[in-house]
């Protein structure tokens, strides 16, 4: 299962996020820095809204929904990338993950310290992505040392290296994220065994007071954090209250859709997040629908049928012999797989054909 790491810096909400996230109560909050130490792990699920439809269609009372990992990191400070605080403990954690949630405090509060002693979130990521900016400078120039001699004898692995890291070390000498560097499809499979800190994809999670969640778009500290991320490293910025995460933890559905509607907001922005986390980590779902259940499959974007078989079970990849498919909003227009089937809608695809989003898809195999 895939990893996204929240981090940031400490005091921002990281840990009552991971609590939200994970509706549970594992993470430690607190107004220090360094509360959490070692990460938090937990699996959530990721929210759909097109599971219900499909439950009533395939008149099923057992849904499951996809899921992912979080993973609540150790607050970074300045000068991490030379040890300080806990910042050899940080990268090495954050090495491990496959995204990056960066929580940026959008909000002022005087009963909560801030490390630095003000609120300015542009200035907070810069210290983050300085810190792992310098991390992955010093990583690359290590690496091209390492590999320089078979360079010079010509080995074809290491010229490949050396001429991806060549494209990386003076964008990150310039003070810039490895996710700014222009890489062909052949290049990013070759980056990916440098295990890069700014080359992994990140998003960035807004943390606001109870009291701003409706009107977060005129907040003038999102505002900012929107336009810079979306400038300078061409990325996504979603808004959350850790706060009101926290407090929906111990209510159930239905109180949580009351609560949220007194607040004026009809979702809860972790939903938003992990939905934009999941695909931030390149994973689509498919999904199975039957009278035993309904459920979401995670697949990678450009899975192929048999592969996306396979991840119910390495035989059904193995003896693939086709795929019954119909596309989701097909099958709700249509109100029935007979109906979809009668119209045309419900296709039999091979061995080579690219599964959708939203693809609800039946396999025939033989082993």
């Amino acid at each position: 299962m895939l990893k996204a790491g929240i981090v940031g810096l400490p005091n921002v909400g990281k840990s009552t996020l991971f609590n939200a996230v994970t509706r549970t109560r594992k993470a430690q909050a607190a107004n220090y820095p360094f509360c959490t130490i070692d990460p938090n792990v937990g699996i959530v699920t990721v929210p759909d809204s097109r599971l219900e439809v499909l439950k009533n269609i395939a008149k099923t009372t057992v849904i499951i929904p996809a899921a992912v990992e979080f993973v609540d990191i150790a607050g970074l400070v300045k000068g991490a990338s030379a040890g300080e605080g806990l910042g050899n403990k940080f990268l090495t954690h954050i090495r491990e993950v496959d995204a990056i949630v960066q929580v940026v405090r959008c909000f002022d509060d005087p009963d909560i310290h801030h490390v630095t002693g003000s609120v300015d979130p542009v200035r907070d990521i810069e210290t983050i992505n300085t810190e792992l900016v310098l991390a992955d400078l010093e990583a690359v120039k290590k690496k091209r040392a390492s590999i320089g001699k078979d360079v010079k004898r010509g080995d074809k692995e290491a010229v490949a290296q050396d001429a991806v890291l060549a494209k990386f070390e003076p964008i990150l000498d310039a003070g810039k994220p490895g996710l700014t560097v222009e890489l062909t499809p052949e290049d990013k499979v070759i980056s990916k065994s440098f295990y890069l800190l700014t080359d992994k994809p990140t998003i960035f999670a807004c943390n606001v007071k109870e009291s701003d969640l409706a009107t977060a778009d005129q907040n003038p500290y999102v505002l900012k954090v929107r336009e810079y991320v979306k400038t300078h490293l061409a990325c996504e910025a979603v808004v959350i209250s850790a706060q009101i995460e926290s407090d929906l933890i111990d209510l159930s559905d239905e109180e949580a859709k009351a609560f949220l509607k007194e607040l004026g907001v009809e979702e809860s922005g972790v939903g938003a997040l992990i939905r934009a986390t999941y695909h931030l980590l390149g994973l689509r779902t498919y999904f199975t629908a039957g009278e035993k259940e309904v459920r979401a499959w995670t697949i990678h974007v450009g899975n192929t049928a048999p592969q996306a078989a396979g991840v119910i079970h390495s035989d059904f990849e193995r003896g693939f012999i086709k795929a019954e498919t119909v596309a989701y909003e097909d099958l709700v227009k249509c109100g029935s797989v007979a109906v979809a089937r009668e119209k045309g809608l419900y296709r039999m695809e091979g061995k080579e054909y690219i599964v959708k989003d939203g693809d609800v898809m039946l396999f025939k195999f033989n082993v």
